[in-house]
């Protein structure tokens, strides 16, 4: 562990200093968690998912790459640099929570800056000819995180909406495309799905490539339930695919049953034929049959493809908003 040593603190008493070991993973879930519940966020991560995202990630050292704050040996801010490559361009997202006491003190402005500072240092080694961008997102209901963006130059570039729909309504009749069958995963054919769905995201805003590490993540979550995924087949060929997902630790946390569609993908020969519609409402259907009381997705507000009307026209609603954010490294 390194303690950083700042003249001028943002906040007298507090320490800021390096990720330490596996142990900080718990306490960046609580603080994740805590942020996310007073800025009504439905994402409370766990520790061992938060571990799993970390440590498979290539882009990012949690020890070089992530700073934590304490105050009275409680965390209460962190921050990290990721570096992915979306659309084809170095690409570094940061991202950042603070507890709420503790906000409105320039605390977020001092991590914003050591994001930036961090960024600067690898882009210098790992991208020196090249112009990067740095990436964030921000929900709707995040005022003064959006203030800070703005006032550091970044700027909305895509909005997306988080979804929800009940479950107990009745879920319309959207018959499989001719030829198409619904088929159940299979261990030997987890890596022909995988690939499939990473084809089929290519032309989607902000892509970036799926490899190993992506598919160890995947498959290697103590929520996978692949009976819960649905995956039609034409042929030999995968034609589209939604991973569904129940985290059943942040249910009970939250007093919820809700299962998350989390990638619906169909690859282009049979795209416009109405098969996204039915392995969605065939996704809503599962989840009803597993006791479940509310699906949720994300949709790119943009999305060329229509996603955000097929949503609508499945009974799905708008539930909450937030945008990325985008700006080009100053160097």
């Amino acid at each position: 562990m390194t303690t950083i040593d700042i003249p001028q603190a943002p906040i007298p008493g507090i320490t800021i200093r390096s990720f330490r070991d596996e142990s900080d993973y718990a306490r960046l879930a609580d603080l994740i968690s805590t942020a996310n519940t007073i800025d009504s966020i439905p994402y409370l991560p766990s520790a061992n998912d938060l571990q799993i995202d970390m440590e498979s990630a290539e882009g990012v050292d949690p020890i070089q790459d992530v700073v934590l704050v304490e105050a009275a040996g409680r965390l209460i801010a962190a921050t990290g640099v990721e570096r992915v490559v979306r659309d084809d361009v170095p690409t570094y997202d940061i991202w950042g929570s603070v507890d709420s006491n503790f906000r409105r003190r320039g605390l977020g402005t001092w991590l914003l800056g050591w994001t930036l500072d961090r960024v600067r240092e690898r882009a210098d080694r790992e991208d020196p000819s090249t112009e990067v961008a740095l990436g964030t997102f921000a929900e709707e209901r995040e005022t003064g995180h959006r203030a800070l963006l703005a006032g550091s130059g970044f700027l909305p570039v895509r909005h997306f909406f988080l979804m929800r729909r009940p479950l107990g309504e009745v879920v319309p009749d959207a018959p499989l495309p001719d030829g198409l069958e619904i088929r159940p995963v299979t261990l030997e054919r987890r890596r022909t799905i995988f690939d499939a769905e990473d084809e089929a995201f290519r032309d989607h805003w902000g892509h970036r490539a799926m490899g190993d590490a992506d598919y160890a993540k995947t498959f290697g979550r103590d929520g996978l339930d692949t009976d819960l995924w649905v995956v039609a087949w034409d042929g030999d060929e995968v034609a589209g695919v939604v991973q569904n997902w129940v985290w059943a630790e942040e249910n009970q946390r939250m007093g919820v049953r809700r299962g998350w569609l989390e990638h619906i993908s169909v690859r282009r020969p049979w795209r416009r034929r109405g098969l996204a519609r039915a392995i969605t409402a065939e996704s809503l259907r599962r989840f009803r049959e597993a006791g479940l009381d509310e699906a949720m997705l994300g949709v790119d507000s943009e999305n060329p493809h229509g996603a955000l009307g097929l949503y609508e026209g499945l009974g799905f609603e708008v539930h909450t908003r937030a945008a990325a954010y985008r700006r080009i490294l100053a160097r």
